[in-house]
């Protein structure tokens, strides 16, 4: 039995979920609502604001549907309760992030600056000139918008330039040794 996916999920009090035909499930709560359709040989059950995904069979493919299924339904009730954010942080002399209207503006040693708009549900916040988060309910859009600014400039292994997640460790290299001996 999958572990993840009999774990139930508890709903809090001022989150509703509905489940409607072919498992078309959606979620809303103080933060948003979010709708997905779920795979539909997956059995949902709401009793109590206690939410459980079972499995119709043990076969290979229902066994990885089971805590997939449960996951994204966790994850959207926690999306629709709380919200996610995802932190960044730009490291390199100029290197800085700021607001234009609701866009992100970054300079990062190119010779224009980068313009970054937010797709809907996304929405950006800079602290300082170096530090971005990216806060929205949907996980997966959350991660996907972070992962694309930070691409924007790779940390580069040298001299650790470039946007990198909060407290992610980046692995240096030595660069050129000086010669030995050279007369």
């Amino acid at each position: 039995m999958s572990r993840i996916g009999k774990r139930p999920i508890q709903l809090p009090d001022n989150v509703n979920i509905t489940i409607a035909e072919g498992n078309l499930v959606t979620v809303s709560g103080p933060q948003g609502e979010l709708t997905q359709q779920l795979p539909a040989d997956m059995i949902i059950e709401v009793q109590d604001k206690v939410v459980t995904v079972k499995r119709p069979s043990d076969s290979n493919q229902h066994r990885a549907l089971h805590g997939l299924t449960r996951s994204l339904l966790a994850n959207m009730v926690e999306g629709v309760a709380q919200g996610f954010e995802k932190r960044l942080e730009l490291q390199g002399v100029g290197y800085r992030a700021e607001m234009d209207g609701s866009n992100l503006r970054l300079r990062v040693g190119y010779s224009h600056d980068v313009v970054i708009e937010p797709p809907a549900g996304i929405e950006f916040q800079v602290e300082g000139n170096t530090n971005i988060i990216v806060r929205g309910i949907d996980k997966q859009l959350v991660g996907q918008v972070a992962a694309e600014i930070r691409a924007v400039r790779k940390v580069e292994p040298y001299k650790g330039k470039g946007i990198r997640y909060a407290g992610e460790q980046v692995r240096r290299k030595a660069g050129k040794a000086a010669k030995v001996g050279a007369a």
